[in-house]
Formats: structure tokens, sequence, C-alpha cells
């Protein structure tokens, strides 16, 4: 099928372009832009990493008092797109949003390096902060209260699973002649387009 995909599952294409994006380019592949909205439709994007993907969809980690969260929270779907240069690569994703089990997003707290876990620990994220220094006293009175002890994730800290129901890879052409693929899920399936640039 070359460029439009492996078969026609769009999740396993994106994981080899992720991937190869991971290794090839020049600063971090699991930055992604990710689009919320309130229910009223007010729509907001900001950048977050992704942390998985699977056959299920693509996961992210948050503060769940956060706007983004919130946003989800009030109104499960989003989309997110991520630009990869050196490869010349664009892929668009849609759908729903549900919150990860606690236990997959204990395994992830888990993982992020001690300095990270007090981070989540310290910020009240999207809250207005009076200084910087007061975020870095916080910071540091929380090192200072755990010692060396295991930090267990905080209930207001986890992961949210977006559920693709459309995914579209972009390739960039000469003369903007650009390749468009797109995917629209279709029962236990996908229906695959070509899309014009």
């Amino acid at each position: 099928m070359g460029d439009s995909g492996q078969g026609h599952d769009p999740i396993a294409r994106f994981v080899e372009l992720f991937e190869r994006a991971k290794s090839d380019e020049p600063f971090d592949a699991t930055v992604i832009a990710l689009a919320t909205s309130t229910p009223s439709g007010q729509p907001s994007v900001r950048i977050v990493l992704l942390k998985r993907v699977d056959e299920r969809g693509f996961a992210f980690f948050t503060n769940y008092g956060s706007r983004k969260a919130r946003e989800l929270d009030a109104n499960p779907r989003a989309a997110f797109t991520c630009y990869w240069p050196a490869s010349q690569r664009q892929t668009r994703v849609e759908g729903t949003v549900e919150r990860l089990p606690a236990d997959e997003s204990d395994a992830y707290f888990a993982s992020r390096p001690r300095g990270s876990q007090l981070a989540a620990l310290a910020s009240r994220q999207s809250e207005p902060l009076e200084s910087q220094s007061a975020l870095m006293s916080r910071y540091l009175k929380l090192q200072w209260q755990h010692g060396e002890d295991q930090i267990e994730r905080p209930e207001f800290w986890g992961g949210f699973l977006l559920v693709p129901e459309r995914i579209e890879f972009w390739r960039n052409g000469q003369y903007r002649l650009h390749k468009r693929v797109a995917y629209v899920r279709d029962g236990d399936g996908w229906t695959e387009t070509r899309l014009y640039p």
C-alpha cells in the first residue's frame, strides 16, 4: 500500500512513523499540539507530550485540575497534530477522550524522574501563581518532606487516552503537491480516502 499506510491500520502506521521520528528528528518527537474545547465550543490548544500509542489510541498525562483536563471532562472530544520536519510529515488525529485506568497512570508516574514527580505535586496547573519563587518554594518544601521516600501518584494527576475516529497523514510534496491520506473509523475497521493537498 506504500505511503497510504500499513494495511488498513492507521494506528500501526502512526507507530511506525513515530518510532522513526524519535530516532531521526533533532528535537523531541513526542511533542504534539493538543486541541480541546469547552461544551460551548470555545477552543484552546497547547503543547503536550505523547507518551504512549497502542491499539486503543494515544495517551498523554496531565494534572486533572488543569484547563485541558477540565475541558476534556466536560467535553470528551479532542484533536492533536504532530509535525516532524526532518521527515517532512504531519499527522492529525481526532476522536473521543477517556481517562486512563488508575493502574496505568500509577505505572507511568512511577517511571518519571523524581524531579518530575515532585514538580507534578508542586504545580496547581492552570491556577494563578503569585510568583515563580512561590512555585520553587513549594517544590523545595515537597523535596524536603519526601526525602528519599517513594513518591506516590497524586489523585489529581493522571492520563487520558484519545481514542481515534479520524487519522490523517500528510507528507510534503514538491510544488506543494502534498500527499494526504485520511482514515475514518468504520465499525471495527477504517475507511481510507486520498485527499487533494
